[in-house]
Formats: C-alpha cells, sequence, structure tokens
C-alpha cells in the first residue's frame, strides 16, 4: 500500500506557535509562512495590550505547576495573594495549576482583581478555575512582555526552569536599566539558598556581577513581608521619582 505523503506545511500533533516560529525555515518557506506570523504576533501584543490597558497596580507571582494544596507553599502563596488583593493589587500568574493556582485563589476569595496569562504548550495546562480575567498566549515572549509591562514586581515562590526562567529574565533586566522601580522578592529561602550560596562564592568572585546586582532582590518566608517589602519599595520609588527633576526623568527615558 503506497504511504501518503505529508503535505508541506503539515506539522505533529501538539506543535505550538512557538515550536514553529523557532524552526530554522526551508529554502523558499520564509516568503510564505513567516512574514504572515507577524501578524499573529502583532495580533498577541494588541490584545495583550487592550485586555489589561487599565492595569496599573500588578503584582505577578510565579512558582512551580506541580505544587500541591497540601504543601506549605501553595498555602503561603494563597496567603500572599489574599494580602495583596486586601492592599488593592492586581494579582497576576501564568493561570495554570499549583502556585499559579494558589495565588490567583487567594486575590480571587479576597475579592480582588486576580489574572491569569496562560500559554499554549504541547500538553495540556488547564487555567485555574480562581480568575477574573484570563488570557491565553501562543508565544513565550509576549507573555513574558505582559508579565514585566503589567507589574509593579515579581514575587519568586519555588520553582522549577520556567520559575527560574522569569526570575533572571527580570534580574537580568534590572541590572541592565531596561526596566527600574521594579521590586523581585524571593519566597522560600531554603529553597533558594543554594542558589545564591552559588551566586556569592562562585559567580561574584569571578567578576560576572557586581556587589550591587546582589541587592536587586530581596527573600522572604513571610507572606506579610512579601507585601510588605513590595509596598515600601513602591512607596520609596515614588517618593524618590517625585524629587527627581522632569528634565533628568526625560532624559532617562
Amino acid at each position: 500500500m503506497e504511504k501518503k505523503r505529508k503535505g508541506r506545511g503539515s506539522k505533529p500533533p501538539g506543535t505550538t506557535q512557538d515550536e514553529q516560529l523557532l524552526e530554522s525555515p526551508r529554502a523558499d518557506e520564509f516568503t510564505h509562512t513567516d512574514p504572515w506570523r507577524v501578524f499573529r504576533i502583532m495580533g498577541e501584543f494588541v490584545e495583550g495590550f487592550d485586555e489589561l490597558a487599565t492595569l496599573s497596580r500588578g503584582i505577578a507571582i510565579f512558582g512551580s505547576a506541580r505544587t500541591t494544596q497540601d504543601d506549605p507553599d501553595y498555602q503561603a502563596a494563597q496567603e500572599t495573594g489574599a494580602l495583596f488583593a486586601a492592599q488593592g493589587f492586581a494579582v497576576i500568574t501564568g493561570g495554570g495549576p499549583g502556585i499559579m493556582e494558589a495565588a490567583n485563589r487567594g486575590a480571587f476569595e479576597a475579592g480582588g482583581l486576580s489574572i491569569g496569562c496562560n500559554i499554549e504548550l504541547p500538553f495540556e495546562q488547564k487555567a485555574n478555575p480562581y480568575q477574573t480575567l484570563s488570557l491565553t498566549f501562543k508565544y513565550f515572549f509576549v507573555r513574558k512582555m505582559m508579565f514585566v509591562k503589567y507589574s509593579l514586581g515579581f514575587v519568586i515562590f519555588p520553582g522549577g526552569f520556567g520559575t527560574v526562567d522569569e526570575l533572571f529574565e527580570a534580574l537580568t533586566l534590572m541590572q541592565t536599566k531596561k526596566i527600574r522601580n521594579f521590586t523581585i522578592v524571593l519566597f522560600g529561602s531554603q529553597y533558594w539558598n543554594g542558589m545564591l550560596d552559588w551566586l556569592r562564592a562562585v559567580v561574584l568572585p569571578g567578576g560576572k556581577i557586581s556587589e550591587h546586582d546582589l541587592d536587586i532582590f530581596h527573600v522572604t518566608d513571610s507572606p506579610a513581608e512579601v507585601v510588605e517589602i513590595v509596598t515600601r519599595s513602591q512607596s520609596s520609588l515614588a517618593h524618590l521619582d517625585s524629587t527627581v527633576s522632569d528634565e533628568i526623568r526625560l532624559s532617562s527615558l
């Protein structure tokens, strides 16, 4: 029996838009696919900007999707979300299970804004039910921009590759001054201490980072202190900004 030839544009099941975008193009494929993909990317930016345009007090909370409800980290993230909502902050997560669900749940049950920015994956990542606004993105880099653009800071709970990726993305943007007035808090000192010890014992002495780079984030084990750090940092930054002349402020843009 003759096998059917796969069509030129056919993709294996579960292929995502991100995966297709990052593929090396075949001989003449660029003129047929990539320019059109630009419009899809642009559409995602437009939709995200439109949906989140009025958000001014967002806090993004990250952590493992694999964290179960009986885990102390889940309970801490839920409490953190509730405390932020009580202070008038909107909680933004990746919209999935685990720590994301916990933070959304805390904000949702406290009557606050609870936003999920989900991502299309080859395997299903079901949106958690504790969201007042849910968005789904095809491209990681579009989603990442939404987290940074509409957040005043990141709270990083224990997590895996995705969580660490978001952490170092924010640290890099802070270090290179692509973003300012941004607060980064690591929750769970025992979890993060190994990485922090490596930064201090290996990366810093090797001249790869400076002492100042270690001051652009905070570490705590208390949900209440997370909120206090963010609130205090934003108040300090707002006061500092009000003392800077318009000429200096505009020159830094």
